[in-house]
């Protein structure tokens, strides 16, 4: 059983919500997914000791949140080199967000990222069963990839 950090960022709880939906898809592999917010991680020692790594950000203003860059900035101390790795964010318009933080951890990171790429939903999908079983798809990805 592998261990795996969703850290996510949410304002209206949609992307919590999809954070929810791909630790029950990685629960589904028999791995053990934690949740965390952005907000409540302070040091990038609190990054170690997981094997996979999916960070989630809603799409503002066709931007990643502050919150998101500053803690991107931080996990890049953790050293997160070849971790197993996936993106995730909702979105009412544009949805650019999961890309780019699926691109820092890829580009970056120098992460292993699911071959799925990022996963965007449009917010008024999140709390639909498609929603639902999109991230719970994203979720068994991950777990899928330690497999390989």
């Amino acid at each position: 059983m592998k261990k795996v950090l969703i850290a996510y960022v949410s304002r209206t709880g949609k992307t919590e919500k999809m954070a929810e939906s791909i630790a029950e898809g990685i629960r589904f592999t028999g791995n053990e997914p934690e949740l965390k917010k952005v907000s409540d991680i302070k040091s990038h020692e609190e990054l170690a000791g997981y094997e996979g790594y999916v960070f989630g950000c809603p799409t503002y203003h066709r931007d990643m949140t502050a919150g998101m860059k500053t803690f991107l900035f931080l996990a890049e101390k953790a050293n997160l080199v070849g971790k197993i790795g996936g993106a995730f964010g909702s979105y009412t318009h544009s949805g650019e967000s999961a890309p780019m933080v699926f691109d820092t951890m890829q580009f970056v990171f120098k992460m292993d990222m699911v071959d799925l790429g990022a996963l965007s939903l449009k917010e008024a999908v999140v709390g639909t069963e498609d929603g639902l079983r999109a991230g719970q798809d994203y979720g068994k990805a991950m777990g899928q990839k330690f497999a390989n």
